[in-house]
């Protein structure tokens, strides 16, 4: 059996006397696509944080390619919900930002910087500042920096949420399409069942209180994906169980935020 990108052995969380993560084990495949849903408040961006090495477990360990991981790490890109572009750099210098940090800038560098904006659609914008794009276009650009780097790992916090619906969905098709060309490992957090869904090779649906998995579902849909999917009775009965999963937990977590 092949040895998984990803291992997740045991990870527990404590923010004082809370338990925010309980006995976390996962295994995540190269090139595999993982999405993560749950209620507010189970522990999906804590856990996310944990693998890009930004927070440190209480308990247990998380290894990439076998070995245990500490601390951030460019084999890891991190897209945030928030693009965290810096204003008055351009398209081109906000994507080249994570090697100009680590010091490894050059002329091939920068051509595949630059092959990399075609890819997420902003050819022909590389000059231009982040007042001057879209939220959609600002998220590809946040896109494109996490890619530069050549991670081994890309995680994604809720990086459509703050887009409207019909973006958000184009949104879904392009990752895909950016995706299938390079097919990197991809941890994706997310609120919407539909897009887990439409996303994802398997979804982890976390519980709350503590943040537990709850089951984890292989999504047998063909691929490549397009967003007619989504109307299809297969489609349906996925959105159906794992809303059932999460249901009481969500209701919970209203009443009580």
């Amino acid at each position: 059996m092949p040895q998984a990108k990803l291992l997740v052995s045991k990870i527990s969380k404590r923010f004082g006397t809370l338990l925010a993560l309980d006995r976390i084990d996962l295994s995540v495949a190269d090139g595999q696509f993982t999405a993560f849903v749950g209620p507010s408040g189970c522990g999906k961006t804590t856990f996310l944080r944990i693998v890009a090495g930004l927070e440190q477990a209480s308990d247990g360990e998380v290894r990439i390619d076998g070995q245990i991981i500490d601390r951030p790490s460019s084999d890891r890109g991190f897209v945030f919900q928030s693009d965290n572009l810096l204003p008055w750099r351009t398209v081109l210098a906000n994507a080249r930002l994570g090697h100009e940090l680590s010091g490894t800038t050059s002329r091939n560098e920068r051509e595949r910087t630059l092959a990399l904006l075609k890819l997420v659609g902003l050819a022909g914008v590389e000059s231009r500042y982040p007042a001057q794009l879209s939220g959609g276009m600002r998220q590809r650009v946040n896109l494109a920096r996490a890619l530069a780097i050549d991670p081994k790992l890309l995680l994604m916090d809720e990086p459509f949420s703050a887009l409207d619906a019909q973006t958000r969905e184009i949104m879904q098709t392009e990752l895909l399409r950016i995706w299938e060309q390079g097919r990197k490992t991809v941890l994706f957090v997310t609120h919407q069942i539909d897009e887990a869904i439409f996303l994802a090779d398997q979804v982890v649906v976390f519980a709350r209180h503590p943040g537990r998995i709850k089951e984890i579902i292989d999504i047998d849909l063909p691929r490549p994906r397009a967003l007619p999917v989504k109307r299809t009775p297969a489609f349906a009965r996925y959105v159906d169980h794992i809303w059932s999963l999460i249901e009481h937990d969500v209701r919970e977590s209203a009443l009580t935020t």
